[in-house]
């Protein structure tokens, strides 16, 4: 809005001319979501715990997580608020790519917010079935699939990391593999929001990432020299990653251990599928699983645990799953958890811009 409003003004006044560069635009639009979730952050905890809006605790869960029963949840609304009004605010609203990445934040945001929903009704950790939810996030991330598809000049390869020679051509079928990269991203980051913070951190460090990815993939000249796949306009998903790790950086003030707040799912379940469509408008489909590597342990954790125990029927490869708890039941803190999680994290995110140059 900010971008329409005044960067015509600068063939009169000089200063409104920063307003045309993605960097200036990401920087702020990060910050804007910061102070949104920030200043609003108390205000929403009242407003959440007023409701009896409170968190219900698996009953084969951890023994040490029956405290945080009660804790106000569904604060992935404030997220996505924070998120979509400062990209609005910051962002080229000509831009294409940027309204299919907010109708996915809203559109998996709602499902999320179904499914909080109904386990306030129900009293329990347990709202929409499995496949209910993968029903609706299948239909959305189809719909998204094809517009992303359907974009004038839209490359249908797929990138494969640290290779440049090998780029294979899904064609239609592309729509399918978009589809599934959304749908997974989405679920795995609900399957690793389980601890205070434990998700949100990754989150936070996925969107620098990719917002460093869509810079590059948006930039002709950066990305020819880099041998990467350009894609036209696809750099102003800069300021939409930008700020998602600004929004993310603000709740996790309230989410860092002791909790004030958690995500619930309708904030875990829009960020997923948030950073799977902008991995695969910017052709970087494949990286994610790297960049976000913690999310795909965990929930390869959960996968692993369940075959196990249905073929062995009732043996276990972890204490507990998704890994997270199998550490806690080891005998480690919930803090040192989280913080070694985001180590993880932020290596994988670092080997992963290397594959900008190591091709």
């Amino acid at each position: 809005m900010l971008y329409h409003l005044l960067y015509p003004l600068h063939t009169t006044f000089s200063a409104f001319n920063v307003f045309r560069y993605i960097t200036f635009r990401t920087i702020y639009a990060s910050l804007t979501a910061f102070l949104i979730c920030f200043f609003l952050g108390p205000w929403v905890i009242r407003k959440l715990a007023g409701l009896q809006v409170g968190q219900y605790i698996r009953q084969d869960g951890p023994e040490s997580h029956r405290k945080k029963a009660g804790t106000p949840t569904m604060g992935g609304i404030l997220i996505i608020a924070a998120v979509v009004s400062s990209t609005l605010l910051w962002a080229d609203l000509s831009d294409y790519f940027v309204w299919i990445c907010l109708e996915v934040m809203l559109g998996f945001g709602l499902i999320g917010f179904m499914d909080d929903y109904l386990m306030l009704i129900k009293k329990r950790n347990k709202g929409l079935s499995g496949r209910q939810k993968i029903l609706f996030q299948s239909v959305l991330a189809l719909v998204t699939g094809y517009l992303v598809y359907s974009c004038p000049d839209f490359n249908t390869k797929v990138t494969i990391p640290f290779i440049k020679k090998l780029s294979p051509d899904l064609g239609v079928g592309y729509v399918f593999f978009a589809a599934f990269v959304v749908v997974a991203a989405s679920n795995a980051v609900n399957l690793t929001d389980g601890l205070d913070g434990l998700a949100i951190g990754p989150v936070t460090i996925a969107a620098a990432t990719y917002m460093m990815f869509a810079y590059v993939a948006g930039h002709v000249k950066i990305a020819n020299y880099l041998q990467i796949h350009y894609v036209a306009r696809a750099g102003e998903l800069a300021v939409f990653c930008g700020a998602l790790a600004g929004a993310g950086l603000g709740f996790l003030w309230f989410n860092a251990y002791p909790a004030q707040i958690f995500m619930g799912d309708v904030g875990s379940l829009s960020l997923g599928a948030a950073l799977g469509t902008v991995a695969v408008i910017t052709k970087q489909e494949i990286m994610l699983a790297l960049v976000g590597g913690l999310f795909v342990i965990e929930a390869l954790s959960v996968i692993f645990q369940v075959g196990f125990f249905k073929l062995t029927k009732g043996g276990r490869i972890f204490k507990m799953a998704p890994l997270h708890h199998h550490f806690e039941l080891k005998g480690w803190p919930e803090p040192k958890v989280i913080v070694r999680f985001w180590i993880i994290a932020i290596a994988l995110a670092m080997v992963s811009l290397s594959s900008l140059k190591l091709r």
